[in-house]
């Protein structure tokens, strides 16, 4: 069974504290789950509610970040849109998708997004590679992904590859929220309203764990999310199944 490691990426506590582990029995709407968020990351920065890591899916939508441009919503229509304060670009959310929004005290942690984001990339790649999916990093490109040597390579010869999971952020007083989106099994089709991450490069598309030949439930994708998430950013409690 591969294992992917990243001690550098550590991103504990300077105390004691563990984070509350929510997971939603059912759909929330993406305006509840933002409101949520906004209440919640302002509790732990007052002081008042313990760090929150809240797993749900969403009804099919599309979320538009500060990056995102409006040309590369080409299914305009097709899925309520939301704009968002998050970091990124288009990106789609529906059944089938793990989300999980991460609020964490980074002030208690390390104030550095960009050591953040990557503990959240690694954080998915060691729960990938529980499943022996080799997930990457790419310098260029925010997110998780996979080599897909059976598909057409660039024009330019560049190898094929396809994001498995998304990523995008927003900080207030050092408190995070929104956070990771991992494909397990949702329509793959409903992505084609939009331009994933701005990406338009055909060699570069979208996957999941299904379309990689993986059969994985959520409850026993959440559990070894669960376990490579205490690995690098501590202990976990069992908090029901929200709102936080």
């Amino acid at each position: 069974m591969q294992r992917s490691a990243f001690d550098s990426d550590r991103f504990t506590a300077d105390s004691a504290d563990t984070v509350a582990w929510m997971v939603a029995e059912a759909p929330v709407a993406y305006e509840l789950a933002v409101a949520t968020m906004e209440r919640r990351a302002e509790a732990i920065a007052s002081g008042h509610a313990s760090e929150c890591v809240w797993l749900l899916e969403h009804p099919p939508l599309y979320t538009a970040g500060t990056s995102a441009r409006d040309t590369d919503l080409v299914g305009v229509g097709r899925f309520p849109v939301h704009r968002t304060g998050r970091g990124g670009q288009y990106t789609y959310h529906g059944p089938g998708q793990r989300v999980a929004y991460v609020m964490l005290d980074l002030k208690r942690r390390r104030p550095d997004v960009r050591a953040f984001v990557a503990a959240l990339e690694a954080w998915i790649i060691a729960t990938l590679g529980r499943l022996n999916v080799l997930g990457e990093r790419r310098d260029d490109r925010v997110g998780v992904w996979v080599r897909r040597p059976d598909k057409a390579s660039g024009l330019d010869g560049t190898a094929a590859e396809d994001k498995v999971a998304a990523i995008g952020v927003r900080l207030r007083r050092w408190v995070s929220f929104h956070g990771i989106a991992v494909n397990i099994e949702p329509d793959l089709a409903h992505f084609g309203g939009i331009v994933p991450c701005g990406i338009a490069a055909p060699h570069y598309g979208v996957t999941s764990l299904l379309d990689l030949g993986h059969i994985v439930s959520l409850p026993e994708f959440d559990g070894l999310l669960r376990a490579e998430f205490e690995a690098l950013f501590g202990p976990t409690f069992d908090a029901g199944a929200g709102p936080p």
